[in-house]
């Protein structure tokens, strides 16, 4: 009997971070006509520090443009606030942080981790229970691996393990590379907010270099993995 065709992967969606948010109007304005114009899975929502409570205020204001459009909302950290702020989970810096925080989020919430500087420390995450695992982030210094070595980390990941894997991209020209090497979801934040052309435009042109990527890809790396 001749073997079921293998089911091609999805191609990447968007996972949009917001700037450093303190009075969170202008996202509140702006966020549903950029959830409107693009496929964006999630959004991930850093925070100005501030006390808890104003931080909260914050996330509340910002949900229901997020969520009312279908994407999850995750907060950068601040593990303590995603119940109370209504949030769908968070993303943590670092495999210690992450195990740190499981008991709060699983079940019912999303635990992502970025700051996976080898291999060994990626394959740990994923086998703790990392929703996904997030790859070429800056670090505290604001230094980040190559394109390339980027895209080699997420393509090693999708041929070999299930959780999802997210690429951070600095560029239009990233997000295709990343898509092209086999990522789940591309991270995209800075580039989209500083562009001059506006935000909508700038995600709009990250969505259409990513779809394009994926139609280029080899069968192979569509392929359902595992």
């Amino acid at each position: 009997m001749a073997a079921k065709p293998v089911p091609p992967r999805p191609a990447p969606r968007l996972y949009l971070a917001t700037p450093d948010v303190d009075d969170p109007s202008a996202l509140v304005a702006s966020l549903p006509g950029l959830l409107a114009g693009a496929d964006v899975a999630a959004v991930l929502v850093r925070l100005k520090p501030a006390d808890p409570r104003t931080m909260i205020a914050r996330v509340k204001a910002l949900a229901p443009a997020i969520q009312d459009h279908g994407a999850a909302l995750l907060l950068d950290g601040h593990v303590e606030l995603v119940a109370r702020a209504g949030a769908d989970g968070a993303h943590l810096n670092g495999i210690e942080a992450m195990i740190e925080a499981l008991p709060t989020l699983k079940p019912d919430r999303i635990a992502g981790v970025g700051g996976l500087v080898t291999r060994h420390d990626s394959m740990a995450a994923g086998e703790a229970g990392a929703d996904y695992v997030l790859f070429g982030e800056p670090d505290m210094r604001g230094l980040r691996p190559s394109a390339e070595a980027i895209a080699e980390r997420l393509q090693w990941w999708t041929e070999l393990f299930e959780p999802p894997c997210v690429g951070f991209a600095a560029s239009c020209g990233e997000a295709a590379e990343f898509a092209a090497a086999g990522a789940d979801f591309i991270l995209v934040g800075d580039f989209i907010w500083q562009d001059s052309r506006g935000a909508k435009v700038a995600l709009m042109d990250a969505e259409q270099a990513i779809k394009q990527a994926w139609a280029a890809t080899p069968k192979e790396i569509k392929a359902e993995q595992g």
